[in-house]
């Protein structure tokens, strides 16, 4: 009896203490928001700062675990709005699912937001990554990787090596019957992401860094840690190994402009690039070696994560889509039909001007949301469409939610790659509304090569194989990937031309 009774006391004491912590914070809110009403005209968003201390945290990573996980902006937009306060991760912040506010949030980098990050994520990048950089820098070292990803010498060249890598992993597949296309799919992009960034070739080098790097990137959502045998413990340590590797190829890269070549004049890679840059006219000074290295490990992840899952995904959905897969091949094997007889390559145009290509493209990276949103924090108070986003908060734009809203797109759970084509009625496929590579100062430099290695994908792949799909679904948190690694029977129906 005397349990019971202390149950009941303990039981009283914390709701007791629930709601008195609720009424203290709403109290204060509603303070700072008269406070801030009357000097700025704005107004905090409607919300919930959920329980004390973990706030709506459990909802949050609990709905990211199901197969909608917008469902928690979904059910806070009916009550509060497109904008609303929650409380995630220990910090109060203002989510957003409204395209405009996002648009400001991703144009206004540096001045009045900055970007956050989970702890884990810091740790394992640093205080020099590209991710947390502001200002000159960070524009400077986007400005060189995105001229570099889109000259003219890197498009010549990096098509066929596409290519290659494509032939190399479907050759494989002959002798097989059941693949696992998640991991096919890492096998073609990852050797030629590294080979853009450092001109690694196939072999020991290649293969070290693939397995250092898949354990790194295993710890970028986690406990932050440290402890040995925790997983950030063993992603640092990995990354220790990276970092060794990475910043050799680098020093022997600089010895070899330093021996008497001039510095640009031969640039095959991003890391010659980010050497040969000497910084602005009043600085002279380059990068540090370091610095260099650490962010091209980062600049890996594409390879290993992002890009492979867009073309998994692009598998599955059109599995589901006969009538797509149709047009998809039907489009791809005219361009062959074309190709063949004149022995021609193929060149990035060629892949990049096929429309509904590009369509399945467009809207496979719709549904995926494989950036699901950034997370960044107010470095003063700011007014976005009559919203108040005070001091030290966090906004977590989310891209996903504006990608599955059916006021922005008809039917927004339904592969549509028609939905793209010019003239379309019922989709709002504005800048705004489309964003899977970010926007603003720090929009993806590599979106246009990523873009084309699936293209390369498809067409290699509708043109050479049929297949069915085992069942399969996909699981988003923490990153989005399938819980089985899509496997799929393969039968070939041209030979390699």
């Amino acid at each position: 009896m005397n349990w019971v009774v202390l149950g009941i006391w303990v039981l009283v004491v914390i709701v007791g203490w629930y709601w008195w912590w609720r009424m203290m914070s709403k109290q204060m809110i509603m303070k700072m928001n008269k406070n801030l009403k009357e000097e700025t005209g704005g107004e905090i968003p409607k919300g919930s700062s959920g329980w004390p201390f973990i706030g709506e945290t459990l909802d949050f990573i609990a709905c990211g675990y199901t197969s909608r996980p917008v469902s928690f902006m979904d059910k806070r937009k009916p009550m509060y709005g497109k904008v609303f306060k929650s409380h995630l991760l220990g910090r109060p912040i203002i989510v957003s699912t409204d395209p405009d506010v996002n648009k400001v949030v991703l144009q206004n980098n540096g001045s009045i937001f900055v970007p956050y990050y989970p702890k884990s994520i810091t740790e394992l990048f640093g205080k020099s990554s590209i991710l947390q950089m502001n200002g000159n820098l960070q524009r400077r070292v986007h400005g060189l990787i995105g001229g570099f990803l889109r000259s003219p010498q890197l498009k010549t060249r990096i098509t066929k090596e596409i290519e290659m890598s494509v032939d190399l992993t479907m050759e494989t597949w002959k002798d097989k019957q059941l693949i696992y296309i998640q991991e096919e799919t890492k096998n073609i992009t990852f050797p030629v992401l590294v080979r853009v960034l450092m001109s690694v070739s196939p072999g020991k080098d290649l293969d070290f860094l693939r397995r250092e790097f898949g354990e790194f990137i295993k710890g970028l959502v986690c406990l932050p840690i440290k402890l040995p045998g925790s997983r950030l413990y063993k992603s640092l340590k990995a990354k220790e190994k990276l970092l060794k590797m990475v910043r050799k190829i680098v020093e022997e890269k600089k010895m070899k402009m330093d021996r008497g070549h001039e510095r640009g004049s031969t640039v095959t890679d991003a890391a010659d690039v980010l050497l040969s840059d000497s910084g602005e006219a009043n600085e002279m000074q380059g990068l540090p070696l370091d610095f260099i290295s650490g962010n091209l490990i980062e600049m890996m992840i594409p390879g290993e994560d992002s890009v492979p899952m867009v073309m998994t995904l692009a598998v599955k959905y059109l599995s589901q889509c006969p009538l797509a897969l149709q047009e998809l091949t039907e489009e791809n094997m005219e361009l062959k039909r074309q190709k063949t007889p004149l022995c021609e390559d193929y060149t990035w145009t060629d892949y990049m001007s096929l429309p509904f290509t590009q369509n399945v493209i467009s809207e496979t990276l719709r549904m995926a949301n494989i950036i699901n949103g950034v997370w960044r924090k107010a470095l003063k108070d700011v007014q976005i469409k009559g919203y108040l986003i005070p001091k030290g908060w966090c906004v977590l734009a989310s891209f996903s939610s504006v990608h599955m809203d059916e006021d922005n797109y008809e039917n927004p759970y339904q592969f549509d790659p028609w939905r793209w084509q010019q003239g379309k009625q019922g989709n709002n496929n504005n800048s705004n509304c489309f964003t899977p590579f970010g926007g603003g100062q720090r929009l993806c430099p590599g979106l246009e090569l990523s873009k084309l290695e699936i293209a390369i994908f498809l067409h290699h792949l509708v043109t050479r194989f049929r297949w069915v799909v085992e069942e399969d679904y996909i699981v988003n948190f923490p990153t989005v990937k399938m819980k089985r690694k899509l496997p799929i029977t393969v039968t070939p129906i041209y030979s390699s031309s």
